[in-house]
């Protein structure tokens, strides 16, 4: 279960309640503003990367080795996306857990991430074989 959907509904409450106890209604207004800031930050953050990922393809990122070095486990969706750029292509059915996302680069390598509500479980780089065939020169 995820605490953190009980945990900042309660503290936020607490804090209201101390600001009111301890300074009366202009704590109140403080607290609840420095709140409403808190999530007018967090709001523009998410538009700005979503405005950003939506000018770009699909599943597509400069490079997927250098994603794969920089992934780590248990980042959310939006910071992996802030970090590619770009919406991940979903690779599993829509709305089931585990969903899968593919970013893939010119090159043809990609990276799929797993990730288990919102948080990025797993991933895995594939590159393509290399073609040993190299053009000689005939002179």
């Amino acid at each position: 279960m995820n605490f953190r959907r009980i945990l900042v509904p309660v503290i936020s409450v607490l804090l209201i309640a101390g600001a009111y106890r301890a300074y009366g209604w202009p704590g109140v207004a403080f607290i609840t503003g420095a709140i409403v800031l808190y999530l007018l930050l967090h709001f523009n953050r998410t538009m700005h990367v979503l405005r950003r990922a939506a000018d770009r393809p699909i599943g597509s990122v400069a490079s997927a080795v250098m994603l794969n070095a920089k992934l780590r486990k248990g980042v959310n969706l939006l910071h992996v996306m802030a970090m590619t750029r770009s919406l991940g292509e979903l690779r599993s059915p829509k709305d089931e857990q585990p969903e899968i996302f593919r970013w893939s680069d010119a090159g043809g390598s990609y990276v799929d991430a797993e990730f288990h509500g919102g948080k990025l479980r797993s991933w895995s780089l594939t590159r393509p074989e290399a073609n040993d065939t190299t053009d000689t020169e005939v002179s």
